[in-house]
């Protein structure tokens, strides 16, 4: 069975692009058969809230290693690739959901 993924979305204020992003990964996680659990935060909060989930998706550029899965989603706000980062989004999703 495939498991819940906890997923942060981080931006720079946390309310705007992270909120856009949001509705498009609950949008591809449903689409791929992906049950996630959401967070929100800032880019700032970014080093301490990945400790809480499995993957971190921003829509400003976060160039400080993490210890999870990053991956940038300003494709889904800005219109710019949005096809090519809604396939990586749900790739990345999927597997981790198999782990």
């Amino acid at each position: 069975m495939a498991k819940e993924v906890k997923v942060l979305v981080a931006c720079g204020s946390g309310v705007a692009t992270s909120t856009i992003a949001q509705e498009e990964i609950k949008d591809i996680a449903k689409n791929a058969g992906v049950k996630i659990r959401l967070m929100k935060g800032t880019i700032s909060e970014v080093p301490m809230k990945q400790k809480d989930v499995d993957v971190v998706f921003t829509t400003a550029n976060y160039r400080n290693p993490l210890e999870k899965p990053h991956l940038s989603v300003f494709g889904l706000v800005s219109g710019i690739g949005k096809d090519a980062t809604r396939k990586k989004v749900a790739d990345l999703l999927q597997k981790l959901a198999e782990e």
